[in-house]
């Protein structure tokens, strides 16, 4: 008898799908990208970091320093925002899968809306003050994170 394969486990294969749906930004610098799924392995949501629906991309800017009306960080909807916006049904007791470790703004509307466990893949701005007072927000909350890097590259090819 013919045993089965050994598959990727569930946390690489959401982290896997949060890369890919982030391949649809047309962020010129961060490509982020979020799955929500439910206590069944259901994803509810998806979501990638951009403007908003039904605004042309090349008529807001893209860059990353100036005023804030003259940077992306005034227009651009996160990944995680998105997934939220994007999902089928309730995201309460859902598990989040993250590209980048959600900045404050994301940490609040992920728990107002009862998203109970995150996994992230990068961290990069730990020390910065949006992220320092999310993880001080997630602890408050009792929301559980976990850093999870991938095991693989994703392969398109």
């Amino acid at each position: 008898m013919t045993q089965p394969r050994n598959p990727i486990s569930w946390n690489e294969c959401f982290m896997q799908m949060a890369y890919l749906i982030a391949m649809r930004s047309k962020d010129p610098s961060t490509q982020a990208g979020a799955v929500i799924v439910d206590e069944n392995k259901i994803i509810v949501g998806l979501g990638y970091n951009g403007f908003p629906r039904g605004i042309d991309d090349g008529q807001l800017p893209w860059n990353r320093q100036g005023t804030l009306a003259e940077t992306k960080y005034a227009y651009v909807v996160h990944a995680e925002e998105n997934a939220i916006y994007n999902a089928n049904k309730s995201v309460h007791g859902c598990t989040l899968y993250c590209t980048l470790f959600p900045c404050n703004e994301c940490t609040k509307t992920i728990i107002q809306n009862g998203i109970k466990k995150i996994y992230y893949a990068s961290d990069k701005y730990h020390d910065e003050e949006i992220w320092v007072a999310s993880r001080k927000l997630l602890d408050l909350a009792g929301i559980e994170y976990e850093q999870y890097k991938p095991e693989f590259t994703l392969n398109l090819g």
